[in-house]
C-alpha cells in the first residue's frame, strides 16, 4: 500500500493524458503494446519519479500535512525508504527489456534521459528542485511519454506544438504544486521558484503560462474548447491572486478538491483530445 502511495495516483490521469495525445485518432486498443506503455505511465513511471523524490524529501515529508495520502504522495519510515531503491530497480526492470525488445536501442537514450532528468532534479544541495526557473525547466522532461507513446504505438511523433504545450503544461503543473507546499518548503530551506519569488509572483507566473499554452491550442492546435478551458484557468489565477486567497495559503481540503478537479476533467476530456486529435501525430486522422 504504501508503494502505491509513493507512485501518486493522483497524478497518474495527467500521464494517462499525455499518453494519449500522440495516438488521438487513431485505433490502437487492440494492441497489446499501447496497453503495455499505458500500465508504465501509471504506477512504474511514479514509482521511479516520485520514489526518487521521497528518498531525498523525506525530512521535509515528515512535516508536509499533505502526504501520506494517493493524491500527494506517502511519507515513508526509515525501513521503507532503504527498501525504496530496490522496489524501483525491481519494477522498471521488465518494462526496460519489454522496451528494448520492442522498440531498440534507441530506448537506451531515453531510459538515460528519465533517469537523468530525476536525478538532477533530487541531488542532494544541488539538485534543481533547489534552483528557482530551473526547477521548472526540469519538468519539461515529462514530454518523453510522449515519445514513448509514438515508439511503442508506431505513430511518428507529435508535432513541436504538442511538444512545447506539454513543456508548459508540466512546468504550470509543478509550480502549483510548488505554490501549494510554499511555507513547507521554506522552513526545510528549499529555494524553489514559487519560494524565491513569493506566492502572488508565482500565481501570476502561472496564470502567464495557462495562457501561452491557450494561445498555443487556438493558433496551432485549432481546439477552441481546449483554449477556452486553459484561458479559464488563466483568469481563475489572477482572481486568486488579486481578489481570492492571494498570498494565503489553501487549506486542506482545498488542495484536495484542486487536484481531484483535475483529475476529473482530465478524464471527462480524453475522450474530446482522442477523437479531435488536435495534439496528435501528424496522418492521425
Amino acid at each position: 500500500m504504501w508503494l502505491l502511495k509513493v507512485a501518486r495516483p493522483g497524478f497518474w490521469l495527467t500521464s494517462i493524458w499525455f499518453y494519449l495525445l500522440p495516438v488521438g485518432g487513431r485505433a490502437v486498443w487492440h494492441e497489446w503494446t499501447f496497453w503495455l506503455g499505458l500500465l508504465y505511465v501509471t504506477f512504474p513511471l511514479g514509482l521511479l519519479i516520485y520514489g526518487w523524490n521521497d528518498l531525498f524529501d523525506a525530512e521535509n515529508d515528515r512535516r508536509n500535512p499533505r502526504k501520506d495520502t494517493f493524491l500527494f504522495g506517502a511519507r515513508p519510515i526509515a525501513a521503507q525508504l532503504a527498501a525504496l531503491p530496490r522496489w524501483i530497480a525491481i519494477v522498471q526492470g521488465p518494462f526496460a527489456l519489454a522496451f528494448l525488445l520492442l522498440v531498440g536501442v534507441k530506448t537506451l537514450p531515453w531510459w538515460a534521459a528519465v533517469v537523468g532528468a530525476t536525478a538532477l532534479y533530487n541531488l542532494p544541495r544541488i539538485g534543481f528542485k533547489n534552483w528557482p526557473i530551473v526547477d521548472l525547466l526540469n519538468q519539461i522532461s515529462y514530454v518523453l511519454v510522449f515519445i514513448l507513446s509514438s515508439w511503442l504505438n508506431a505513430v511518428p511523433q507529435a508535432p513541436w506544438f504538442t511538444f512545447a504545450f506539454g513543456a508548459l503544461f508540466a512546468m504550470h503543473s509543478h509550480l502549483f504544486g510548488e505554490i501549494m507546499d510554499h511555507g513547507i518548503d521554506l522552513i526545510a530551506g528549499r529555494r524553489t521558484t514559487a519560494g524565491a519569488f513569493g506566492v502572488l509572483p508565482a500565481k501570476s507566473l502561472l496564470a502567464a503560462l495557462l495562457l501561452v499554452e491557450s494561445c498555443i491550442v487556438w493558433r496551432f492546435a485549432h481546439d477552441p474548447w481546449m483554449a477556452a478551458a486553459l484561458f479559464a484557468g488563466s483568469l481563475f489565477f489572477v482572481g486568486d491572486a488579486t481578489l481570492l486567497w492571494r498570498s494565503r495559503p489553501y487549506a486542506g481540503w482545498q488542495m484536495r478538491f484542486f487536484f481531484l478537479g483535475w483529475n476529473a476533467a482530465a478524464l471527462c476530456s480524453i475522450p474530446w483530445v482522442w477523437w479531435t486529435a488536435r495534439l496528435a501525430s501528424p496522418l492521425a486522422k
